[in-house]
Order: C-alpha cells, then sequence, then structure tokens
C-alpha cells in the first residue's frame, strides 16, 4: 500500500482519533504537523484538489482568527483565503489524510478509510 500522509494537530482530539485509527489498521501515516511544517499556497491547491472541495469548505470557522481576517465575507476568492490560511494555518479544518492522489478530512474520523 501506498503512504498515506496526515495532516495532524496532535492538540486536536479528532486528529488524535483518526491517527489511532490509521494505526489500528496497520497504517503508520507520515505525519505532518501543519502548524510547524505549514503548508505553501501551492501545496493547500493541491490538496483542494484532492479533496475536491473550495477553499472555504476547508476553514475553520469557529476560530477567532475566521472573524479577525474578516473571512466571513463570501466574495473573498479562493486565493484570498488560502492566503489566509498559509498566515494562519489553525484555519485549516484537521485532520486531512492523503494517498494517492485523494484526500479525505477526518470528521469523522472513519471518513479516511475511503482513500484506503
Amino acid at each position: 500500500m501506498s503512504q498515506v500522509t496526515l495532516y495532524h494537530n496532535p492538540r486536536c482530539s479528532k486528529s488524535r482519533e483518526t491517527y489511532q485509527l490509521l494505526r489500528d489498521k496497520g497504517i503508520e501515516p507520515q505525519v505532518r504537523e501543519y502548524l510547524k511544517d505549514i503548508p505553501s499556497a501551492d501545496e493547500l491547491r493541491e490538496l483542494l484538489a484532492a479533496l475536491g472541495i473550495s477553499a472555504r469548505e476547508l476553514l475553520r470557522t469557529k476560530e477567532a482568527e475566521y472573524m479577525e481576517l474578516g473571512l466571513n465575507d463570501t466574495t473573498l476568492s479562493d486565493a484570498a483565503i488560502i492566503e489566509a490560511m498559509v498566515q494562519c494555518p489553525k484555519l485549516i479544518e484537521r485532520p486531512i489524510a492523503i494517498r494517492d492522489g485523494r484526500a479525505r478530512i477526518g470528521r469523522p474520523p472513519e471518513s479516511v478509510l475511503e482513500i484506503l
């Protein structure tokens, strides 16, 4: 089986649950702590394509920065939203599992099983 990469925040319970679920299935994912190893705008565009969603759908809307940065403005372009996520990576929804050009957000954690 090809490598699974997990965009992971060890402080997040859903991220920890997803990591453990993968391990329980015999998969040791390559962990990317995206708050420390921040993805570039290009990486986020690739991730969005793999997920098949818009940049807005990848935003964590309950973070204080969402309102502070005016990200509730529905006229913002994907490029503007992606740039906000690069500048403040905690706005990126998590966890995200990636394998062979396909990705799933682990909410619920079991959804990542779709790409295995």
